[in-house]
């Protein structure tokens, strides 16, 4: 019998074997792991898909730190430079033809005679996300073969949301449209993670991704509003009223580039921003946890009743589901580092706080359809209440379990990620079955 003692290939090997059973998409981490030692071979692999690289490289950072060339790669990765960088002019020219097909999509109600309160409800999901996703589709050079699935979804949801019937009234429209953005952010986190749907560090650098842009958006915007003001009030010291023009059509066209302007700079500068998400999860996390725990006291001093009350039912679950939303967007931002002890306590009883006030609105939810049956707003919200607290559930026995140091917090980020699917599922049954099922009512 052999007796030599395994070498370091027999030990990545019974390693790669085990992590095909822990990670879904192994592909990329499997090659990473067997050329840590050939500088060669990792630019190959680099340079074939740049993106899914860097975020399959830093999901295993923390594992191979200090190993063949990891600290090298994870330097050139990672660096973050003082300066800023605007990116290519070709770039550049992309950003300014997709925000003015935007804004030509934005303008089509006064370009076509359209009723506006007909065509905003309806579409202005489409005048961000799909172009957005082209942008990201540009990027990583995916091709057309791999974007069938986004591509054919999206043409099939706004043909479809289109010829809806007309009823203002209709509680299935409404539905649809408030669901319909959901599906098309689902679609962008498909060509985010370069139409690997299973990848799911790819997913939790889209959830990071979204942190970033939506404040380098709110940036952009708050700036905007400040050179409009200013643009407006110079132009009326000179007896020029430019107001009407200047926000009817420059100002749509400001807000149609936003988000691709936004995404661009994260893209290109992650330094920008990419400290400021952590820190206001960490933050607002503990506040969150004391507000909601006041909240919930105040409710039964004031002798509050979502049972009866439908607008406060309909608060509360708006609550529900920004701080449900809070506790994901900080699991994912802490996933990378190693974080304290009170921060894993503070998540964990935000979100037990968060499953007590699921139950009761699930609770009152089950009430009114008892009295007074099923209706479409009832049975959306009992859906998606049933779906979170699952996944408040299922993420709280997580954190729990990290608080033993039994996992860490990325593997409770892989459970947040790894449940979006069945939100997007129960989205297109809202926004496609509803409907039909309901009669258009």
């Amino acid at each position: 019998m052999d007796q030599r003692r395994p070498g370091l290939c027999d030990y990545r090997t019974l390693e790669l074997k085990k992590r095909k059973f822990t990670y879904p998409s192994y592909t990329m981490k499997e090659q990473i792991l067997s050329n840590l030692d050939q500088a060669g071979e990792l630019e190959k692999i680099y340079r074939k898909n740049k993106s899914e690289f860097k975020s399959n490289f830093n999901f295993l950072y923390p594992e191979i730190k200090g190993k063949g060339l990891a600290d090298f790669w994870n330097a050139r990765l990672n660096y973050e430079s003082d300066a800023v960088s605007w990116g290519s002019f070709r770039e550049w020219r992309f950003l300014l033809l997709a925000a003015l097909f935007a804004w030509i999509l934005a303008k089509l109600p006064s370009f076509l005679d359209i009723n506006e309160e007909y065509f905003y409800p309806r579409n202005m999901g489409f005048v961000v996300f799909p172009f957005v996703s082209a942008y990201f589709a540009w990027k990583k050079n995916l091709s057309l073969t791999s974007l069938v699935i986004p591509i054919i979804t999206v043409l099939v949801a706004a043909l479809y949301i289109n010829l809806l019937p007309d009823n203002p009234e209709s509680d299935t429209l409404i539905l649809a449209c408030i669901h319909l953005p959901l599906l098309l952010w689902g679609m962008l986190g498909f060509v985010f993670s370069g139409a690997k749907g299973k990848n799911l560090p790819s997913r939790l650098a889209y959830i990071n991704f979204n942190g970033d842009a939506v404040i380098m958006g709110a940036v952009l915007l708050l700036s905007g509003l400040l050179l409009s003001g200013i643009t407006v009030g110079l132009f009326g010291l000179i007896g020029i009223d430019i107001e009407k023009f200047y926000f009817e059509y420059i100002g749509v066209f400001g807000l149609a580039a936003a988000p691709l302007v936004a995404t661009h700079l994260t893209q290109t500068n992650p330094q920008l921003v990419n400290k400021v998400p952590p820190i206001i999860a960490k933050i607002f996390s503990p506040l969150v946890l004391i507000m909601l725990l006041i909240y919930l006291g105040a409710i039964v001093y004031a002798g509050k009743d979502p049972y009866n009350d439908r607008e406060f039912l309909l608060l509360f679950n708006l609550l529900l589901i920004g701080v449900m939303g809070l506790i994901f967007f900080s699991v994912a931002e802490s996933a990378e580092e190693k974080a304290s002890n009170l921060a894993k306590w503070v998540l964990t009883l935000l979100s037990f706080a968060t499953i007590i006030v699921n139950l009761v609105a699930l609770s009152a939810i089950g009430f009114r359809i008892s009295e007074w049956g099923i209706t479409p707003n009832r049975l959306a919200v009992l859906g998606v209440n049933m779906l979170m607290l699952i996944h408040l559930v299922l993420v709280n026995q997580k954190l729990m379990l990290s608080l033993r140091k039994e996992h860490s917090l990325k593997e409770v980020s892989l459970v947040v990620v790894r449940y979006l699917p069945v939100y997007l599922i129960w989205t297109v049954l809202v926004v496609f079955l509803f409907p039909v099922v309901f009669g258009f009512e």
